[in-house]
Order: structure tokens, then C-alpha cells, then sequence
């Protein structure tokens, strides 16, 4: 409740900061202004699509023009889109921390020695977020070491779980920054005593979560007695319905944990397919991202850094939060 109490407080100073009025009226704080953002996923992704809507209410309250480029989760196309991006001369650019502090490094430098604001989202840079602080690079998002470990406590401290039980993990272990999530959360099962499988997320299912179904269905087939799987990824986290109706898996039978809602991501938890997720509130990346630029460049704050990480998303609470999944807020 007190992460919780701080994000509200904060975005609302936010908010009234970026609509840079007085009680006279004045023009808003973004008018002119150009941000690039990086959604990071694909067209029609279910976690980015609502780090987007986030972004878009952000311009429409600030009065700045807002471009959204589509990433597919490829690092290599993140850069690429970065690179693109800088040709345009955006006020502002904000980033996805997957490909790495070192790939992103030189790109950033550049940026910054353009007089373009940089920020991330989601996924932290380890050593560039400090080295660029005063110049407003902040950080919107969960720290993704401490929400692995919090939820892997969780689904322990929840199921009914022995030493020896079987667990599967499918995340992105092979990214410096976004990987540092998956292997919290291999290490608190392993020292927990349970016997952990762990798949890594392929380019074509981290673009397509759809694809994932087979994967699922063969690795249940093979593995019967898995007691715990978790989804280190937003859209595959939406996808668990799905994946357990295919391999003939019955609500509760597994217990299943992931992170981030979407509206398929909130269906699954109401038809007890889904146990529990811990939520990284994505409306509020985009929001909190595009005001970081906006008051960086006019007013030359430095970078925030804000833990949108909330407390957990189960069938005790779906009821009352369902709705604004539905409407891509939460």
C-alpha cells in the first residue's frame, strides 16, 4: 500500500505539473514538444498496447506530438528504432532497457549531445540510469530483481509446494537487464528445494505469444507432475487460459503466476486458470515516461525514478479491477 500511495501522490504532482497551468490558465507544459516512444512489443501487443495508452493520454494532457514505433521485443530492432528515431530530432525519446547498458551507450550519448531527452521504461539500465540522472534520464517501472524474488515468495508462500516439486519458468534469462527478473525468481525456487525447468523465450514467441501453444501442451505431456509455472512476460502471462484449455489442463489444477494485466490476462484469473499476478501497472509507464520528457525539457528536472510495481492480482480482487482491464488501463 505505501508503493501504492507514493505512485498516486507522485503522479498526481505529475499531472499538475505537466499541465502547466496556473489557476489563470496557462498553455500546457508539452505544447510543441515531440516525444518518440518505444513501445517495445508488437502491433497489438497486450502489455505494450497498454504502456501506449498510457503515453497517449500523457500527450493528449501535456498537448505534445507523440510518435509510437513497435519493437517486437527484438533488442537488435530496438537499436535500430533508436538510431531512426534520433534522425527525426525528437524533444524526447523513451527506451526499453532490454538490449543493455553497452549497446545502448553510444546511441544515448548522442542523443543527450543533441539536446534530446532520453528516459526508460520497464526494464532498467543498470550503470547508464546513473550516469545520466541530471540530464533526466529516469526510470519508470518495477525493479525487476526485487518483483522475481516477491512473487516467487508469493506462489511459495501461497501453494502447497514440497521440496522436489516440479516448476517451469519461461522468461528472457539472456538479456543482461530485462534477464535479471528470470533469475531472481530461479533462485528463490531452487533454494526453495523445487526441481526447476527453464525455457528461454524465442524472438518469434516474444513477438507472437500465440505461437507458445505447442510448447506448452509438449512440455505438459512430457511433464505431468509440474506443480508451478511462471510466465516471466506480460503477453505470455495473457496467453495461460489458452495454453492450459489446449493441454487439457482444468482451472487449479497448476499453479500458474505471471506478471502484468491485460483483458486476456484477467479472464484467465476470473476462470481460475490463472492464480497469481504481480502487477507492473504498464498504463502507468507510458503516462509517467512521456511527463519525465516533457518537464525534463522545459523545466530541466532530473530523471525520476518510480517503482510502479502494485500489490498482487488474484481472484480475491479480479472483480473490482476487470473493468479497467478492459478499457487497457491496468
Amino acid at each position: 500500500m505505501r508503493v501504492l500511495s507514493k505512485i498516486a501522490a507522485v503522479l498526481v504532482f505529475c499531472v499538475v505539473m505537466a499541465a502547466g497551468m496556473s489557476f489563470g490558465g496557462q498553455t500546457r507544459s508539452g505544447e510543441g514538444m515531440k516525444v518518440w516512444f518505444d513501445t517495445g512489443g508488437p502491433v497489438g501487443g497486450p502489455y505494450n498496447t497498454i504502456v501506449a495508452n498510457g503515453a497517449k493520454q500523457a500527450a493528449t494532457d501535456l498537448g505534445c506530438e507523440l510518435t509510437l514505433v513497435y519493437s517486437d521485443w527484438s533488442p537488435e530492432k530496438m537499436l535500430e528504432n533508436f538510431k531512426n528515431g534520433l534522425a527525426m530530432n525528437p524533444d524526447g525519446m523513451v527506451v526499453y532497457g532490454v538490449p543493455g547498458d553497452d549497446a545502448y551507450e553510444p546511441l544515448i550519448e548522442e542523443a543527450l549531445e543533441k539536446g534530446i531527452v532520453v528516459t526508460a521504461v520497464d526494464t532498467e539500465f543498470l550503470r547508464l540510469q546513473e550516469n545520466f540522472k541530471s540530464k533526466g534520464f529516469g526510470y519508470i517501472g518495477a525493479n525487476n530483481r526485487k518483483q522475481g524474488e516477491t512473487l516467487a515468495l508469493e506462489a511459495l508462500r501461497r501453494g502447497n509446494f514440497k521440496k522436489g516439486d516440479r516448476a517451469f519458468l519461461w522468461g528472457r534469462k539472456r538479456n543482461e537487464n530485462s534477464g535479471i527478473r528470470a533469475r531472481a525468481i530461479i533462485k528463490v525456487l531452487e533454494e526453495a528445494g523445487l526441481t526447476v525447468d527453464y525455457l528461454e523465450i524465442s524472438p518469434e514467441i516474444d513477438k507472437d505469444t500465440s505461437l507458445g501453444t505447442p510448447i506448452i501442451t509438449g512440455y505438459l505431456s512430457s511433464h505431468p507432475d509440474c506443480k508451478l509455472m511462471i510466465m516471466d512476460h506480460g503477453a505470455l502471462t495473457s496467453q495461460v487460459g489458452n495454453f492450459l484449455r489446449a493441454a487439457g489442463v482444468k482451472p487449479g489444477e497448476i499453479f500458474t503466476a505471471g506478471f502484468s494485466l491485460s483483458p486476456a490476462t484477467a479472464t484467465a484469473i476470473e476462470d481460475g486458470y490463472l492464480t497469481l499476478v504481480s502487477e507492473h501497472q504498464p498504463y502507468l509507464l507510458g503516462y509517467l515516461s512521456v511527463v519525465q520528457v516533457v518537464q525534463t525539457k522545459k523545466y530541466g528536472f532530473g530523471g525520476l525514478v518510480i517503482d510502479t510495481s502494485g500489490s498482487y492480482v488474484t481472484a480475491e480482487n479480479i472483480k473490482d479491477i476487470a473493468p479497467l482491464a478492459a478499457k487497457g488501463i491496468r
